[in-house]
């Protein structure tokens, strides 16, 4: 009888949109003529772009000649990739040298498997609220996990705390679920405690093309030492509307060098490099010529043009909100507005409640952590004419 993770017993029964899933057919069973608007998962709605779409049938078609057919390629991505994403870093303010530069298949899934280069004895930090997944995956490995509060009155942006000790610390900016952004002296304090502590930050950017704030940092890297205790981990499921062509990039610097337990030293860039090349065959070829095709500067402006669209879409629910006098984060620099639920609810039964009296969809906070409970999310990644639907109801409703 083999021995089984029972970590695994620590988790949640239901992951939580799964949960959503459920209630939202629950509903739509017992009110099949009613009309639900969808603004809780983050899915983007606006189709790939015309470079994009260009750029993969271009590579179709050289899969279909000898000459240009391309069978297994390198695990770490095609250099012609590398290049370009380097290139976008150093357009936005940030350093980052090709060859520390790893393609996957999603943020999510790196952000999980990260958790392989680190022993089981690692303290965690984490916000709280949180995305579930940096939670879930460490819970997987049995390590201990420590919280730290994000609340209304630190703007969700919670700050170090030297008498806290921490060996890997996760950080999300523009922040999942919130939509709080750090400042550049916010994460400069980071940085210092993480090189203090000895420890690794893991940092996630899957928003940054959201950030319109010129003062606002959209890369870890921009921050001097940060290549000394940071990995970052980056998307185009939002930035390209890539959800379900999946690709993304993890940056992990040369410099990040830790002693093991025999003495000898071990470079994180150098054991992700033997974990992705043996557990991961690489992200297709085509789907790379469309990810190179996003950082061309026609390819970028536009993505852009979408990601317009979406902060229209945010502002429509924003708007609201602030008429409703209802307190909410987020919506200017992310796709996500956080907002404290109405009438003294808790997340779920808000959840129940916009359901039931408007046909909307939302995130209940309470998924995210303790400090969401009073707490939902809204997307802004709906179309137009459903997200001002939405809000109309809402309106309504409040």
């Amino acid at each position: 009888m083999p021995l089984l993770n029972e970590n695994y017993q620590n988790l949640e029964e239901s992951y939580l949109f799964a949960e959503i899933a459920r209630r939202v057919s629950k509903y739509e069973e017992a009110h099949p003529d009613q009309k639900i608007i969808r603004l809780g998962i983050g899915d983007v709605t606006k189709p790939l772009t015309k470079k994009v779409i260009e750029a993969l049938h271009k590579a179709v078609e050289e899969q279909a000649v000898s000459e240009t057919f391309r069978g297994y390629g390198p695990e770490k991505g095609y250099d012609f990739l590398r290049n370009a994403i380097s290139a976008y870093y150093k357009k936005n303010g940030a350093d980052v040298d090709p060859d520390t530069i790893f393609i996957s298949d999603g943020a999510k899934s790196d952000t999980g498997n990260i958790t392989d280069l680190f022993g089981k004895d690692n303290v965690v930090l984490v916000p709280d609220p949180v995305y579930p997944v940096y939670v879930d995956t460490n819970l997987m490995d049995g390590r201990k996990i420590v919280y730290m509060n994000g609340t209304a009155e630190n703007d969700f942006l919670p700050m170090p705390d030297p008498s806290v000790k921490a060996d890997l610390i996760y950080l999300c900016s523009p922040n999942n679920p919130t939509g709080a952004c750090y400042s550049k002296e916010q994460l400069e304090k980071w940085v210092a405690y993480a090189k203090e502590m000895q420890a690794v930050i893991l940092f996630d950017a899957a928003y940054e093309a959201f950030v319109s704030d010129p003062a606002l940092p959209r890369s870890i890297f921009e921050i001097e030492g940060a290549k000394e205790c940071a990995i970052e981990f980056c998307s185009l499921s939002k930035t390209a509307g890539f959800t379900g062509t999946r690709c993304s990039y993890t940056v992990i610097p040369k410099e990040l060098v830790f002693p093991a337990s025999n003495g000898a030293e071990l470079s994180l860039h150098a054991m992700w490099n033997r974990r992705h090349s043996t557990k991961f065959n690489g992200t297709p070829y085509i789907v790379q010529r469309a990810a190179e095709a996003v950082f061309t500067e026609e390819g970028m402006a536009e993505c852009m043009e979408n990601i317009e669209y979406y902060r229209q879409n945010a502002k429509i629910i924003a708007d609201v909100l602030r008429k409703k006098n209802i307190p909410f984060t987020g919506g200017v620099n992310s796709p996500y507005i956080w907002f404290e639920c109405p009438k003294g609810m808790e997340s779920w039964e808000f959840f129940d409640y916009l359901l039931t009296h408007a046909q909307v969809v939302g995130t209940p906070g309470a998924g995210f952590g303790e400090n969401g409970k009073n707490y939902f999310r809204l997307t802004a990644f709906g179309q137009h004419e459903s997200t001002a639907e939405a809000m109309r109801r809402f309106e309504e409703l409040f």
